[in-house]
């Protein structure tokens, strides 16, 4: 049986933040502007894969370093190297490694992602419950992230859990409208953050200013 029962929580939401993924070209300019949280992708099959040196950022922005499937040592040292607060798990991490992750690395968050295509067990959380800090849900295809596409929001109408998450998954400037109205539903009770990647770049790694601009000013 679940450890949780389905959220209807309704008490008033924290301000939505903003995590720009996929960082690579042009950093320091995505930076000025502000989000929340920004993710070097550390998996050197992705075409935004992260080999530069540690950027300097503002305190207020959280960086994210995105993992699929990597050894401890490697996550341990990209968190020590690149000062990041934050690891995106993207892969088949256990429970297990995401504890003894947690364990070594305190004081950094642990994202754990998953993937969703036409419907999602949410039992397969159940595990990962006292684990991690944050769920990110983005959408089932051929890579383990940034493939342009979205999932259907609706499926959220059934999170059991009151963890917050990231809603990720081909979110783009047009999506603006879809967000403010789900954001009024009770389903979003819990989601702390919008993730965007593909749908803001110019080539991989390079993102449009303007049209990052807008998008975040809108949302706030």
């Amino acid at each position: 049986m679940s450890q949780y029962h389905k959220n209807t929580d309704t008490s008033e939401k924290e301000p939505l933040k903003i995590k720009v993924c996929g960082m690579n070209k042009n950093t320091a300019e995505v930076g000025a502007l502000k989000p929340d949280y920004l993710g070097f992708i550390f998996w050197e099959p992705s075409k935004r894969n992260y080999d530069g040196q540690p950027v300097t950022l503002p305190h207020s922005i959280k960086k994210v370093g995105v993992f699929v499937d990597a050894y401890m040592e490697e996550i341990v040292e990209k968190v020590k190297t690149h000062q990041l607060l934050a690891v995106q798990l993207h892969g088949k991490e256990s429970p297990s490694f995401c504890r003894m992750l947690k364990s070594e690395l305190k004081g950094v968050d642990i994202i754990k992602v998953f993937s969703i295509k036409e419907d999602f067990d949410f039992k397969e959380l159940d595990p990962f419950e006292s684990v991690c800090d944050f769920y990110l849900f983005d959408t089932k295809g051929k890579l383990p992230g940034g493939n342009g596409y979205k999932f259907n929001w609706q499926i959220l109408k059934d999170y059991p859990s009151k963890k917050p998450y990231f809603l990720s998954g081909g979110i783009g400037p047009e999506d603006l409208d879809s967000i403010q109205e789900f954001m009024k539903l009770p389903e979003s009770n819990h989601c702390h953050a919008i993730d965007v990647n593909s749908k803001f770049e110019i080539g991989p790694g390079l993102k449009d200013i303007g049209k990052l601009k807008d998008f975040i000013k809108e949302l706030r």
